[in-house]
């Protein structure tokens, strides 16, 4: 029998590296197109300042990819160190997209970022964009092939159980890389990842906006921000809903759980607006519904019924029984090859395989589990429902907030007066941390909504984890919470460093940070209401708001 301490603690580990190292991939993401495209309309225009935001940012973005790689390197580590299980049974599958994204996207962003960084004055303007552009490209590359990976364990096609190696095996790569699961994570994952770099964007900006200073800089990359982040806003919406369509298909109980569905509903199914879910009593208290959403989203029409909680438990009881004889028909094939009934069998159970296996966390000889043991399978298929409905409402209405934030900012960038919107810089500002919040609680919904699943219908979590003790679990995270703090410190520092510092002190020194200071900012900040202006830059207002067209 597993130990479920060793079971919660690898869990425990992996999600504190995984949510940590998604601290640094939302962010790589958004300015990484953000940075390309300032250097395209400096390519275009040949106007200095465009060059100093497109460096200025591209430092940001250096250092926030330099923490994300030494972050994500331990996470492989562990799929050896606590997870083997897993490895061995699915490593066949989630190997090789792993391996491309190391062979053909990381290799190509590690490659070209040093051009990025030291090719300013070594290649030509088109050349470096290019290269710029190839940069932004490598990185949401393996955006793609870890979300092809992870979108297989939400929804694991193109390949079946082999008796003969007691392992899972690809049967059509195709399929695995088309994967709809998968595909519409990547889209949903990368446009949240483009309002990441947008709103930090518009945050610096506000700061520098508020402190007067930059407001040439500030006013330019808030207006590039605002609209990159306003298409980027809508796109998270909308390519939510075909996550949302793909999950109330593929991953029934999730999308039944993140809306605390106990029945199944007449169609159309009505969402949730709000609601206190119970999950021992099973039903949903003070709840307001909003009629017919849910139906349209989950099933696109109007007569298509979403089943509930408690039908999935009784559907999962029947295929915890089919798999009891998967599993019977399994151990026969290992016995006798040549046994032709029993590979009958199995083909026509296979799919309920991994229902079967749910049966060892209750009893070591699943062919001989009693009835009362089958239930306890069956429900244990129900994640937390109160985490994964209130983190979901925590991801859709930040989600709700970014349009109407970008929406404004589009509107008042395009009268040229955002900037002295001081309202708004204050809630830029105070917005930095909520792109992180929508993420992170979009992957609670997303792996823990998974649960008891580390492949979903296939591979039960307690049955993936190494053959270790809790004392070395407990070590492990204690090394990879004092390396990751390490890591947030450097993060932290040279971040701030640099904000403080600004675009006229990351990059120039003594006479010539006055220069690009009077270049990039000050001149405007006497127009601005309530601003504080520096006075060594009042005489070059006029020259500095020539400018601002």
């Amino acid at each position: 029998m597993i130990d479920p301490l060793v079971v919660d603690l690898s869990r425990l580990q992996f999600a504190l590296t995984a949510m940590y190292h998604f601290l640094f991939v939302p962010l790589t993401l958004g300015l990484s197109v953000l940075v390309a495209m300032m250097e395209t309309v400096y390519v275009m225009t040949n106007r200095q300042i465009w060059r100093d935001m497109t460096k200025f940012w591209g430092l940001l973005f250096g250092i926030n990819f330099a923490i994300g790689v030494a972050t994500g390197l331990t996470m492989e580590f562990q799929f050896g160190m606590n997870w083997s299980y897993y490895s061995h049974y699915v490593g066949d599958i989630f190997g090789a997209p792993l391996a491309i994204e190391g062979l053909m996207a990381f290799f190509l962003e590690a490659t070209l970022v040093g051009m990025m960084f030291f090719g300013w004055e070594r290649l030509s303007k088109v050349g470096h964009l290019v290269v710029t552009w190839l940069v932004a490209i490598g990185t949401n590359l393996s955006a793609l092939w870890i979300l092809i990976a992870n979108g297989w364990m939400q929804y694991p096609i193109g390949s079946e159980f082999n008796p003969e190696t007691m392992r899972m095996e690809v049967t059509d790569f195709a399929a695995v890389l088309f994967n709809p699961v998968a595909q519409s994570k990547f889209v949903h994952t990368v446009s949240a990842g483009y309002v990441t770099g947008a709103i930090f964007v518009m945050a610096i900006s506000a700061f520098y906006v508020l402190r007067g200073r930059n407001i040439a800089f500030a006013k330019r990359s808030m207006a590039i921000a605002a609209a990159f982040g306003m298409a980027a806003s809508l796109s998270v919406v909308v390519l939510g809903d075909e996550s949302g369509y793909t999950t109330s298909h593929n991953q029934q109980m999730k999308m039944a759980a993140m809306e605390a569905m106990w029945e199944t509903e007449p169609a159309p199914a009505g969402l949730a607006i709000i609601g206190f879910p119970d999950q021992e009593a099973q039903e949903t208290h003070f709840e307001v519904k909003m009629p017919y959403v849910l139906g349209l989203i989950g099933t696109r029409s109007l007569s298509e019924e979403m089943p509930g909680i408690k039908e999935l438990v009784l559907i999962a009881e029947q295929r915890v029984r089919d798999g009891i004889i998967a599993y019977e028909a399994v151990m026969d094939i290992r016995e006798n090859p040549d046994d032709i009934q029993a590979k009958a069998l199995f083909e026509r159970h296979q799919e309920d395989l991994g229902y079967g296996l749910l049966l060892k966390q209750y009893t070591e000889d699943i062919t001989q589990a009693t009835e009362e043991q089958v239930k306890l399978a069956a429900l244990s298929t129900v994640p937390d429902v109160p985490t994964l409905f209130w983190t979901f409402r925590v991801m859709v209405g930040l989600g709700l907030f970014f349009i109407a934030f970008f929406a404004y900012a589009v509107v008042m960038a395009g009268k040229r007066v955002l900037h002295t919107k001081r309202w708004f810089m204050h809630l830029a500002l105070w917005s930095l941390p909520a792109p992180w919040i929508a993420s992170q609680a979009g992957w609670v919904v997303a792996e823990y909504g998974r649960q008891p699943w580390t492949v979903d219908g296939v591979l039960p979590t307690f049955l993936s984890v190494s053959s270790i003790g809790v004392v070395d679990v407990v070590l492990t995270i204690i090394a990879f919470t004092a390396f990751y703090g390490v890591m947030l410190v450097v993060e932290v520092y040279l971040m701030r460093k640099y904000i403080l510092l600004g675009p006229e002190g990351a990059f120039h020194s003594g006479a010539d940070a006055k220069q690009a200071d009077a270049l990039l900012g000050g001149g405007m900040v006497g127009a601005m209401p309530g601003a504080t202006a520096n006075p060594s830059h009042a005489d070059k207002a006029p020259q500095t708001a020539s400018r601002e067209g």
